[in-house]
């Protein structure tokens, strides 16, 4: 299995949807970071679990994959979805909540992770992407993902909530569209994994194009896994990298472009705007982003689900067939 990255803070805006880590409160888990109406998203099944680390696997140079053993229970989840974790269980991150919650004047929250694995798989699986301290960008340090991507080796045990998000597939998905579009910059590709394979291992009638964001190659999660499942079926996959940060890209083979996730990128892959299904889970502005543009009096410069988000509309892909995850 591979890892995902993640500390995530929940979107601003209603239903968007990361996965990958970001802080929740348990009884709004999965509403407050979805691009999905919350009113008519599927609830979450709120089961807490007992699960160890079995396999630490490391996807990129920050981002690693925890493989969680739970017993011999099948457990019932959508892929897409998320479980929540608790910092306050760790002991090495006590004092750090205790100073925290003296800060914000208020308990701190779980942190949700995207699961990459699927629900025929046998084990559960997160990745969790190493977050950093940007001035200007972030309020506060990054608490949990240093500690589960350094710091939690096979044998440790935890307790996990799960499972929940409206980051799924339509339960008609099949009579809605043949023609998946998954764009994903950095570890908003770990809930699309999931996704892929669960439509691919059961053998549902939909093609899969992914466009997929990075820096360098270096840092494209799950890259062994997502070229055998293209090869294993070429007919239904077809990936797209978009390195920014990479000079030569063609020693990298047909499926990699120079240069961010772009308006004329996602037109080139979508022949047919009203009877695509678009998945769409990345970086978005964050509210501490906007409330230091607002302070200078400035806009905030608009990340890539912004950029994303306006290439849709731009292209005519109506919004209830784009579904979102976001986190910043």
């Amino acid at each position: 299995m591979a890892t995902h990255p993640g500390e995530r803070p929940p979107s601003a805006r209603p239903g968007a949807g990361a996965k990958p880590g970001r802080p929740v409160s348990p009884a709004t888990a999965g509403a407050a970071s979805r691009s999905i109406d919350p009113d008519t998203a599927p609830r979450p099944r709120i089961k807490e679990l007992e699960v160890m680390v079995a396999e630490v696997i490391l996807e990129a140079p920050d981002t690693a994959t925890l493989v969680l053993f739970t017993g011999n229970d099948r457990l019932e989840y959508q892929p897409g979805h998320f479980l929540t974790i608790r910092p306050q269980q760790f002991s090495a991150l006590e004092r750090f909540c205790k100073y925290f919650e003296d800060l914000k004047g208020r308990a701190e929250p779980a942190r949700a992770y995207s699961l990459c694995s699927a629900p025929h798989e046998r084990q559960l699986a997160v990745t969790v992407k190493e977050e950093l301290y940007v001035s200007g960008v972030t309020k506060y340090p990054p608490l949990m993902s240093p500690l589960l991507v350094w710091r939690t080796p096979p044998g440790t045990r935890m307790v996990v909530t799960g499972f929940g998000g409206p980051y799924t597939l339509p339960a008609d998905i099949e009579s809605r569209t043949d023609h998946l579009v998954h764009i994903c910059a950095g570890s908003g590709i770990v809930p699309n994994l999931s996704i892929i394979k669960h439509c691919l291992a059961n053998g549902l009638k939909i093609r899969h194009t992914l466009i997929y964001g990075n820096k360098t190659w270096r840092d494209i999660i799950f890259r062994q896994q997502f070229d055998e499942l293209a090869q294993a079926h070429p007919d239904r996959l077809e990936i797209v990298h978009a390195l920014s940060r990479e000079s030569a890209v063609d020693r990298y083979g047909p499926q990699a472009r120079a240069g961010r996730v772009t308006a004329e990128l996602i037109r080139q892959h979508v022949p047919d705007p009203s009877a695509v299904e678009v998945f769409a889970c990345g970086p978005a502005v964050g509210r501490f982003e906007r409330q230091v543009a607002k302070e200078k009096g400035e806009e905030p410069k608009p990340r890539f689900m912004e950029t994303v988000v306006e290439a849709l509309n731009a292209l005519g892909v109506p919004q209830e067939r784009v579904h979102r995850e976001s986190y910043g």
